[in-house]
């Protein structure tokens, strides 16, 4: 009798054990399973941001091929927000803040210098009015920390 009470006892261990085990395993799968898709999620807001900021910059070769001075107006330092109308099939720069689903999209424009003896654009030197350095940026908020993607170029007056 008393041998029956004995393994009464190991049975119970080996079942909260398991249960344990179970337990343990279930909780690293839900684990994984978070982190993988909060990467996912990250991964697309970075794919989504990428496609912004190409749309961004073709927005400002669209306005430049429209007229120069779309961007030779533009000041120095002021983040402008490229936004589409449909109506009219258009791009404009506005100074008004706004977004695209969870994303907020810049423009900023700084003049160039060109060296006076080679024309390679440099620190020193004088003025290009025909060459500015865009820099287009999209930013959003990501688990509480803001991101951001940037994309710098150089766009020239072609067609003065």
């Amino acid at each position: 009798m008393a041998k029956i009470l004995k393994n009464k006892g190991f049975m119970m261990v080996e079942i909260l054990v398991a249960a344990s085990i179970i337990a343990v395993a279930v909780l690293a799968v839900m684990g994984v399973a978070q982190k993988s898709i909060s990467i996912s999620r990250q991964s697309l807001h970075n794919t989504q941001a990428g496609f912004l900021m190409e749309e961004g910059a073709e927005a400002v070769r669209t306005l430049r091929d429209a007229a120069w001075t779309n961007i030779s107006s533009l000041t120095p330092g002021t983040n402008y927000y490229p936004v589409y109308t449909s109506a009219s099939n258009t791009w404009s720069l506005s100074t008004t803040p706004n977004t695209v689903g969870i994303f907020t999209r810049k423009v900023t424009m700084a003049s160039v210098n060109r060296d006076n003896s080679t024309s390679d654009i440099s620190a020193g030197g004088s003025n290009d009015p025909g060459t500015k350095l865009m820099t287009v940026t999209v930013s959003w908020l990501e688990g509480g920390t803001t991101l951001t993607k940037t994309l710098t170029f150089y766009i020239t007056d072609l067609f003065s």
